[in-house]
């Protein structure tokens, strides 16, 4: 059986971080079967979330996660899709990936009201003379990393005027299909699925979260895809989403 190391649940999610969703989501489409035991980065062969162990071969990064699934098992979570429409899958996973996705960072990370509530209490089981240098550092370290990949040498507003026209492009290309590409979801869906999501959950406010509310296609979509894939899981809609 395949080992997914992940975070779990939180935040009013099924899963805290966006990429283990993704993954989860996919082994979920794939029909495998899965053990999911929590774990930290240090423990990833490249420092991040999440990893599989798949029979002894230990697969970090979701993405070539997806490619070693897809590989051993033969499943192609883009079936249906055209050439065009898997570049274009492609392309919109990246843009989810390294634009949405550090916006979400923003909000829970950078923000220090939504820091203190949520991040700061991954460390709360650390040595209480080391606990809070511990959770600095982290927060620093993260906090470099979100400036590094531009978004954070801008204020909080523009920020998310940014990850606004991110989400309107997305609202658009969802249109009104169930999924992103048409009656079925494909690989991508995964991430938009778990990005989305993030932004969306009531633990946090943030701009980000309200704007993100008011595109009522993309909150119809996570219900869609949290009945779908989380069954079990009490989802709480956005009081900003519009019916």
């Amino acid at each position: 059986m395949i080992i997914l190391y992940g975070f779990g649940e939180g935040f009013g999610l099924p899963e805290i971080s966006p990429f283990v969703t993704k993954t989860e989501v996919q082994l979920k489409m794939a029909g495998l079967s899965y053990r999911k035991v929590f774990a930290l980065p240090d423990s990833s062969p490249k420092g991040q979330m999440p990893y599989i162990d798949d029979a002894g071969e230990v697969v970090a990064d979701s993405t070539f996660i997806r490619a070693h699934l897809e590989r051993k098992y033969g499943f192609d979570f883009d079936a249906g899709l055209d050439t065009a429409q898997r570049a274009q899958a492609w392309a919109i996973e990246r843009m989810i990936e390294h634009h949405v996705y550090w916006a979400l960072v923003g909000v829970r990370w950078v923000d220090p009201v939504n820091f203190a509530k949520g991040p700061a209490h991954f460390f709360d089981a650390a040595p209480e003379h080391l606990r809070n240098d511990i959770r600095e550092g982290a927060r620093a370290r993260v906090v470099e990393n979100y400036r590094l990949t531009g978004l954070g040498r801008h204020t909080p507003q523009e920020v998310a005027e940014l990850a606004t026209r991110s989400l309107s492009a997305l609202s658009v290309l969802l249109a009104d299909k169930p999924y992103l590409m048409g009656d079925r979801p494909c690989g991508t869906d995964a991430i938009l699925f778990g990005a989305v999501a993030g932004l969306l959950s009531p633990f946090f406010d943030s701009t980000l979260r309200h704007r993100t509310g008011q595109f009522a296609n993309l909150v119809a979509y996570v219900e869609r895809m949290m009945g779908r894939y989380y069954p079990d899981h009490v989802w709480r809609a956005p009081e900003a989403a519009v019916a």
